[in-house]
């Protein structure tokens, strides 16, 4: 069973859980999800500046500053789809970017077979980079919430690493909703839509146990 230590934290409220997909990522679709990608879709949860104020909070409280390119994905993903640049990939990667977009939190998804345990997640120390574009370009992270396997930090609010991210190949997948407490309950509420949608497109979801580090 995947377990992940959380570092204490005063604002972090995390949830977590793994999915097991029928068939390797590159194969697997949900032609209804691209419908959902559209800022005035009809979903369960809205985003709203207030959620995005308490996003941008989350993640300056160890000092990393949330803006311009450093701005948290579910940001991102708004500017994406007002400029047409938000399209179908595969289930996974299409259900993180609905939720995430109309959720206002930002989601971190990582190939399993890719990580390599023990993970856990906290502040990223001073001088920490690394690389989150197949192209080869780098992220500064110090101060900023990620989580770590064995070989360092690999995902966190703004962009997840290269080395750990899915692929068409990918069967098993870790998913990170980064909620705040000034939002009490609410990522465990959008990660109950993330899994329905999951679920519906043939994926399995478990539980994954976050535990004080």
């Amino acid at each position: 069973m995947v377990a992940v230590r959380v570092a204490e934290h005063p604002l972090l409220e995390l949830v977590a859980f793994e999915t097991t997909f029928p068939r390797p990522l590159g194969g697997l679709a949900d032609p209804s999800l691209g419908t959902l990608m559209q800022l005035d879709a009809d979903t369960p949860v809205q985003r709203s500046d207030a959620i995005k104020a308490e996003v941008r909070n989350l993640l300056r409280h160890g000092g990393y500053k949330p803006t311009g390119r450093g701005k948290p994905a579910s940001e991102y993903l708004i500017k994406a789809v007002t400029q047409e640049m938000l399209r179908p990939i595969n289930l996974s990667v299409d259900a993180c970017n609905v939720v995430s977009l109309h959720s206002g939190l930002p989601i971190s998804v990582v190939d399993l077979d890719r990580a390599q345990a023990p993970l856990h997640v906290d502040l990223a120390p001073e001088d920490s980079t690394y690389v989150f574009n197949a192209s080869g370009q780098e992220i500064k992270v110090s101060g900023l919430l990620c989580l770590h396997d064995a070989e360092g930090p690999c995902a966190n609010a703004v962009k997840d690493s290269q080395r750990t991210k899915t692929h068409d190949a990918t069967t098993r997948t870790l998913s990170l909703v980064w909620g705040t407490s000034a939002l009490s309950g609410y990522a465990s509420e959008v990660a109950g839509w993330y899994r329905g949608l999951l679920e519906a497109g043939g994926a399995t979801t478990t539980d994954v146990r976050c535990e004080p580090s």
